[in-house]
């Protein structure tokens, strides 16, 4: 029987190949329907498969192309295939500014990022997507807090003392992200899930059509919107746990007492191994939390009118007690066709949140502050033989403990006891008409709106202070009321053309003008009676303060710009803009914004028609100027007065006001002139691609704090004076391994960006210190680390050499210069917070119904100045330290790291404290399994299972290499004072399709 059957067996062969070029082509997959059995076409786009009788269709795919069935007689031997090329990758369309474009249109700088890729792990704000997935990006979650602030960087950073963050357009409605450690993120207020997709424009010819406010890129967020057809509905939930990531290794009771009796040399522990492990403060404060999200979403309509509809709910435990992010949030997109040539619609996102926050991350060096100025500070500090509550379970003061001997420490669990709300109510709205006033003219008017309050709740209770130190002002609250409206209207005109079959016109011309308002509230208090009342009855304080404060800007655009085709082969873009804003000096009110860029899609060209592994090449180039109004408030450029206190006269307390700005009527933007040089290239019919720019950005007319002489009567100016450079590559990948039942993707990208100060004021001024270890030098990169250089410890008296503090068993630094004699001289750049580069890697695997996705990221080359050490390996006594101090300098010890319980007083600010930054973090992995084709009311379902952040390498010793205390600061970067750390997180969700 088996000889039977091998008879009837037959052969099929041929060749597949370009129904428009007729090249063969490799690596097609033929498939015999209704069976696992397959096969590929060879080089030379030849195959052959073996059949049984009953074989009698083929299916023939390729990415790239349109798949194809082909059914047969059964005595047929040879089939040769044509396949068709998907004419969506030649009209695939790009967001871009005002308008889309086809893809291989593009001659800017521009990179998509789409929805499935930004929730794939559960991020609070769309920012927190983007993360290590776009070259020439930079992300840093500086605070691990949720709704935390997160600081982005496109191309580095582009100014000293103005804002680094990129515009974001949500739907046309154009909004900025800024903020402290401690503060929550603008963009969290927008539901992640609610986008459709982010282009990120990168280079000047695709972000100075945005003028005055692009220098430092620009993140256009379209929202989802309705789709003609069937009514669908959407629903989606996931629930988790997240979990601290990692503790500090600290000494235990007994070492803490024997540390405490060495220093204070009192035995005030007679017995310290009596003690054990004591209280460990960390696990009092970190705990497990749990996030939830809840989502609905309706999307439908018919050929005139279509709409889209999301509700959400959004829930974010802190891995700190007390502290959590709550957002309710909704969306609502309507498009509706009066008319084939009137057009209307609406984007309203709405949302309200109420952020419980904690302080972390202390913005100072002082080692007292770091312990008594954030809750991560005071847990490390916080002496294990201490107790945390009352028996009452209220929390135990650490000044009624120890007869008093613990005053100057403070109780972590404080921090969690002080109410720190942040209510947020924000409106994004866009109302926009679309009139066809001729074929291919079109004129397009659009009326936005973001219009956000915020309720900020602060109160310190009475209980948690020492009672002996209660008094008539002791207890402080404060409410204070923010308002913003940003009101902005455009005026679009566009005209597109065809000139014969080869050239391709489009004209784009705009007049926009925004008005932005701020006002804010606030009324503070101290000396209350009890905390009956917390914050809710200020007036029942003994002392009150109130402040107030309003401001108002406005900016008028003029835009022009013409995109021309040849042949979908050669194109050009040319943009003008002109800006005017009412913050500048009445000499320089108006700003002029160029840009050209050109592309040459060199896959058009004759000479590589006959190159078959080659789908597609561009060549890109572009050189246009860009501006930051970011950098100032309202008002710098005038003269201005403040109250300045007030004096005491015949016993009755005045008010003065006095000159507080100097006018400079010269003030101007900040200008970027950025020079891009691009390659697109697509390889084996697009199975992989590659986008790899050079890059060059000088940003000149910085504005800059001019210290000024004190016969002026004012101590500094603002002014356009310092200019810097940032210059790098930046390359991504995609590749597409397998098709098919079984598909397996890849992507993967590097950026190396260099940044270098060019001038401060003039060539005046050469470096100055921001803080005692943070420095701004010409010639280097902002933020470098300027301090001495760390020798070990002093073993004995002849070996401290003169001009600081240096004792037998303290820090020794070296006499750089070798002149005898430590000072300033001494100090050198010995670390650069700026990584070498940084990347991500991600890949997505899925068979049949289950998927399988992974998501790496990381930093190479960067310096972290741990501040936290100067504190915690500083054994001054009342606190407690880092576990290696167990090793620390004694006459029988001679430890060369840890200082001696003798020495006390601040170390010496040295590279001791300097770490490398660089990790690699797996942020993501992502297990689903999804039924589809499914009969009644449920057409869809996937069910899954994620973690996120699952483990990083690296050779940090703090909380998390991503760190940064001060936020998005320009010049204190890679910071680390004991900041919010990232969360480990776990969790499980399910997606439905009706």
């Amino acid at each position: 029987m088996g000889t039977v059957s091998a008879q009837q067996k037959r052969t099929i062969s041929g060749v597949v190949a370009d129904e428009i070029t007729g090249q063969p082509l490799p690596s097609v997959t033929i498939s015999v329907a209704g069976k696992q059995q397959r096969t590929k076409t060879d080089a030379k786009g030849k195959y052959i498969l073996e059949l049984e009788p009953s074989d009698r269709t083929l299916t023939f795919s390729l990415v790239g192309y349109e798949t194809q069935t082909q059914t047969f007689q059964e005595n047929r031997t040879l089939l040769n295939v044509l396949l068709k090329e998907k004419k969506e990758l030649l009209n695939e369309v790009v967001v871009v500014g005002y308008g889309t474009q086809r893809k291989i249109e593009t001659t800017g700088s521009i990179a998509s990022v789409k929805a499935d890729e930004l929730t794939q792990m559960p991020v609070v704000n769309v920012a927190q997507g983007l993360q290590s997935r776009v070259s020439g990006v930079q992300i840093n979650q500086n605070s691990g807090s949720p709704g935390g602030n997160v600081s982005v960087r496109i191309r580095g950073t582009n100014s000293i003392n103005g804002n680094s963050e990129p515009l974001y357009i949500v739907d046309g409605i154009q909004i900025s992200n800024s903020g402290g450690i401690n503060d929550v993120s603008p963009l969290s207020t927008i539901n992640p899930n609610d986008i459709e997709s982010v282009e990120v424009l990168k280079d000047a010819s695709a972000s100075a059509i945005y003028g005055a406010r692009a220098a430092n890129g620009v993140v256009l967020i379209t929202t989802k919107r309705g789709k003609e057809g069937a009514t669908r509905i959407a629903l989606e939930s996931y629930y988790g746990i997240q979990k601290v990531g990692k503790k500090l290794d600290l000494l235990n009771a007994t070492e803490f007492a024997t540390l405490e009796n060495e220093v204070f040399k009192d035995n005030y522990y007679p017995d310290p191994a009596s003690l054990g492990e004591g209280v460990d403060w960390q696990d009092l404060i970190f705990q497990s939390a749990p996030i939830n999200n809840q989502q609905l979403a309706i999307n439908g309509g018919n050929e005139k009118t279509q709409l889209s509809l999301s509700l959400n709910y959004f829930k974010q435990d802190g891995i700190i007690v007390n502290s959590d992010f709550t957002r309710y949030s909704y969306r609502l997109n309507v498009d509706h066709k009066i008319s084939d040539r009137l057009k209307i619609g609406t984007s309203i996102l709405g949302s309200y949140s109420t952020n419980n926050g904690v302080n972390a991350g202390a913005e100072t060096l002082d080692g007292g502050g770091v312990v008594t100025g954030s809750v991560l500070g005071a847990a490390v500090g916080a002496p294990p033989v201490l107790q945390a509550y009352k028996p009452d379970g209220s929390v135990f003061p650490f000044g009624e403990q120890g007869n008093g001997r613990y005053r100057e420490v403070v109780n972590p669990l404080n921090f969690t006891e002080i109410l720190q709300r942040n209510n947020i109510k924000r409106t994004l709205i866009n109302l926009f008409g679309e009139y066809t006033i001729l074929p291919g003219l079109v004129y397009r008017a659009s009326f936005n709106s973001d219009i956000e309050n915020r309720l900020y709740d602060n109160y310190s209770p009475l209980s948690i202070l020492n009672a002996a130190d209660i008094n008539e002002n002791s207890g402080s609250g404060s409410k204070e009321n923010r308002d913003y409206l940003n009101l902005l209207h455009e005026s679009l005109l566009t005209y597109t053309t065809k000139i014969g079959e080869d050239h391709s016109l489009k004209f784009t011309g705009l007049f926009a003008t925004q008005t932005e308002k701020y006002k804010m509230n606030r009324i503070s208090a101290t000396g209350f009676p009890n905390d009956a009342t917390a914050n809710e009855a200020l007036q029942l304080a003994l002392n009150r303060t109130v402040l107030s404060e309003r401001t108002s800007q406005r900016l008028d655009s003029y835009m022009g710009r013409v995109n021309y085709g040849f042949r979908d082969k050669y194109f050009l873009d040319v943009t003008a803009r002109v800006d005017g804003s009412s913050k500048f000096g009445a000499n320089n009110k108006y700003g002029f914004f160029p840009a050209i860029s050109g592309a040459w899609r060199v896959i058009e060209e004759p000479f590589l028609k006959d190159i078959n592994g080659i789908s597609d090449l561009k060549l890109r180039a572009s050189y246009g100027i860009s501006g930051n109004a970011g950098g100032i408030i309202p008002y710098q450029s005038l003269a201005t007065v403040a109250s300045n206190g007030g004096y005491n006269m015949n016993h009755t307390w005045l008010t003065a006001i006095g000159p507080m700005g100097i006018a400079n009527p010269n003030l101007r933007w900040e200008k970027s002139k950025q020079l891009d040089i691009g390659l697109d290239l697509s390889l084996f019919n697009n199975r992989l691609s590659f986008v790899g720019d050079y890059y060059h950005k000088r940003t000149d007319d910085l504005l800059y704090v001019l210290a000024l002489p004190l016969s002026s009567g004012y101590p500094t100016m603002t002014g356009n004076y310092a200019s810097l450079e940032n210059k790098g590559v930046e390359l991504a990948a995609n590749a597409t391994i397998f098709e098919g039942d079984f598909k397996w993707s890849v992507a993967a990208n590097v950026t190396i960006n260099r940044n270098k100060v060019l001038d401060l004021d003039g060539g005046v001024t050469q470096e100055r210190f921001i803080t005692n270890y943070t420095l701004l030098k010409v010639g280097e990169p902002l933020g470098v680390f300027k301090t001495y250089v760390f020798d070990g410890i002093n073993q004995s008296a002849e070996e401290i050499v003169p001009g600081y503090d240096g004792r037998v068993g303290g820090h020794k630094v070296k006499d750089i210069n070798n002149d005898g004699i430590i000072n300033s001289n001494d100090q050198i750049i010995t670390g650069n917070p700026n990584p070498k580069f940084i990347y991500g890697f991600s890949t997505n695997l899925s068979y049949k119904n289950f998927d399988l996705s992974v998501f790496l990221s990381g930093t190479q080359g960067n310096d972290i100045y741990n501040i936290s050490r100067l504190s915690f390996e500083n054994p001054i006594g009342q606190r407690n330290l880092f576990k290696g101090v167990v090793n620390r300098w004694t006459p029988e010890n001679h430890s060369n790291q840890y200082v001696s319980p003798f020495v006390g007083g601040r170390l010496p600010i040295s590279d001791y404290s300097m770490e490398d930054g660089s990790y690699l973090r797996l942020r993501n992995v992502t297990l689903g399994y999804r039924l589809s084709g499914l009969k009644g009311v449920l057409s869809d379902l996937r069910i899954y299972v994620s973690g996120n952040n699952l483990f990083t390498i690296t050779d940090y010793s703090g909380y998390d290499p991503e760190v940064n205390t001060f936020a998005g600061s320009n010049k204190e970067i890679g910071v680390d004072n004991l900041v919010y750390p990232q969360a480990r997180s776990f969790i499980a969700g399910i997606q439905v399709n009706f």
